[in-house]
């Protein structure tokens, strides 16, 4: 790891009741196996581009649901195909224990492993082993979570993987093979942010996909399925659900679990306009937190730019607050680091400011406490 990034991690430690945790987990198997249901999959289809509604048979690696803990327990704010900071998580877990136990690291590493080799397996049914990865990012070595990228390479590496990390046009790929230098590329994990493989550099990388010349994960269709921003406003919807033929008890979970989300332009904009400090809005094609506006602090001149067909309008669920000795706030954002529907590990991200970010001085990734 490079010594001029270091690790943003916290020592002040975040409280997550196990019940929310229960429930956390408990909507995000819902999600997980609604993904699964043609209907479900019929009725969202029609919003996609055509590549999102391409099956590679597998899933995807390292997703992250993440959520705020209000009063009335915890609310899902969104959910990311190529969530970063779990090797972070897991140090600043460590760190905080001065006899971190040896056996529960182990067992991390192990499941999180695991979803490599599960990945692979389905991909290729089990013919031949995994051996080579490369991690895939636009710039990587400029991305602020490169450090991690660097531990995640070295830790592959460990396995007895060829690792290493690219960017797209480092690649090259057609609808035979991915290849690195010559060597073909048996598994891509997918750390770059152009969900639906659009732009330019990625344009080979499309077709090795499509081809079924390479394992993707995570990949276009999961993140149509699960982590497009659209998909809140049917979550959200208790007689969408219910046609989806959701029972009642599940249907209550994710209207509970879910704030209520819609487009912008199936609003009324006068009557947005009123509710503007309850709310927020969030770009549904942008990602870590960019473009999102706080109805609190927008102007009427900015709310009448934005383009409402792609606008999420989203209820506002505060975060939950932190204090350190000296009794400064810091904001909580917790994520679940999940395989299908398996949990691989917890992390809480403490901050100041509008949104989340990994900057703010004593901030950064902190360990969990359970109570």
């Amino acid at each position: 790891m490079s010594p001029l990034q270091p690790l943003p991690i916290s020592t002040l430690p975040a409280l997550l009741p196990r019940k929310d945790l229960l429930q956390m987990l408990r909507l995000v198997r819902l999600l997980f196996r609604l993904s699964r249901q043609e209907s479900y999959r019929q009725q969202i289809f029609p919003q996609l581009p055509k590549i999102a509604r391409f099956d590679p048979g597998h899933d995807a690696l390292m997703m992250g649901y993440d959520f705020h803990l209000t009063a009335a327990g915890p609310r899902l704010i969104e959910v990311n195909t190529n969530a970063g900071g779990g090797y972070i998580a897991w140090l600043s877990e460590a760190q905080s224990h001065r006899h971190y136990p040896t056996d529960l690291s182990k067992r991390l590493k192990k499941r999180l492993f695991s979803s490599f080799e599960q990945e692979w397996h389905s991909f290729s049914a089990g013919q031949r082993p995994l051996r080579r990865i490369v991690i895939l990012d636009e710039n990587p070595a400029e991305q602020p979570l490169y450090p991690e990228t660097v531990a995640c390479r070295d830790w592959l590496r460990e396995q007895g993987l060829e690792v290493e990390i690219v960017a797209p046009e480092q690649l090259q790929a057609d609808a035979s093979a991915v290849c690195l230098a010559g060597k073909p590329v048996d598994l891509i994990y997918n750390r770059h942010c152009d969900f639906f493989l659009e732009e330019p550099p990625l344009a080979a990388v499309r077709t090795a996909y499509l081809a079924g010349a390479v394992c993707l994960s995570p990949n276009p269709f999961a993140y149509g399925l699960l982590a497009d921003k659209r998909r809140m406003i049917l979550w959200s919807d208790d007689s969408a659900l219910a046609a989806l033929g959701l029972n009642e008890e599940e249907r209550q979970l994710l209207v509970t679990l879910v704030p209520r989300s819609r487009l912008m332009a199936d609003c009324d904009p006068d009557l947005l306009w009123q509710q503007r400090k309850k709310l927020v809005f969030k770009p549904v094609t942008r990602f870590g937190s960019r473009g999102v506006l706080l109805g609190k602090s927008i102007t009427r001149k900015r709310f009448a730019e934005q383009h409402a067909e792609t606008m999420l309008v989203q209820d506002l669920v505060l975060p939950s607050v932190e204090k350190d000795s000296a009794g400064q706030g810091f904001k909580v954002d917790l994520r679940l680091f999940i395989y299908r529907d398996r949990l691989l590990g917890v992390g809480a991200r403490l901050y100041q400011g509008q949104v989340t970010n990994l900057r703010t001085e004593g901030g950064g990734f902190a360990p969990i406490r359970l109570v």
